[in-house]
Formats: structure tokens, C-alpha cells, sequence
């Protein structure tokens, strides 16, 4: 079994949700890049980025922030491939 850590986004934030509730999360912050570079830092081998908002809409909502995590952790010389998904159908 592998295990992937994520990085939940939703309004902007990195999130937690509650039993699956979208109204009851915990942000656990503000920046979802902070929350990957800390997953990569800790020795994370993959990421897996959830768009929460895609989820709900049905299309994809915050690729500016898997951009900028693929694009940070590529530029770093980290080799941690990232996943995404929510929103796509």
C-alpha cells in the first residue's frame, strides 16, 4: 500500500474537513504552497492535491495553486510528483 499525504484546498485554504462536511473544516493554513513545501520537507516521496472547490463545482477551481506547488517542488530539485483532483469529470 502507498500512502499519499494532501493537501485539501478549499477557498483558498489548506483544509480539513470534518467527516467529509464542506461546512465543517478546520484550516490548517492559509497557504496551500506553505503546506505542500512542509509535506515535501518532512520527506514526503508524492503529494496529492485535492481541489475541494472543483469537487463541489464539477470543473476544476484552483489550479493556480497546483501550479504553484508543482512549480515550487520541481524548482526546488525535489523529486515529489503531485496528483490533483476534485472537479474533473
Amino acid at each position: 500500500m502507498k500512502r499519499y499525504p494532501a493537501v485539501d484546498i478549499l477557498g483558498g485554504n489548506a483544509v480539513r474537513l470534518v467527516k467529509g462536511d464542506f461546512a465543517a473544516k478546520k484550516v490548517y493554513d492559509e497557504d496551500p504552497l506553505a503546506a505542500a513545501r512542509r509535506w515535501a520537507d518532512a520527506g514526503a516521496r508524492a503529494l496529492h492535491v485535492v481541489d475541494l472547490d472543483g469537487a463541489r463545482e464539477g470543473r476544476p477551481v484552483n489550479l493556480e495553486h497546483l501550479e504553484g506547488i508543482a512549480s515550487e517542488l520541481s524548482a526546488r530539485g525535489s523529486d515529489v510528483p503531485v496528483q490533483y483532483g476534485g472537479g474533473l469529470r
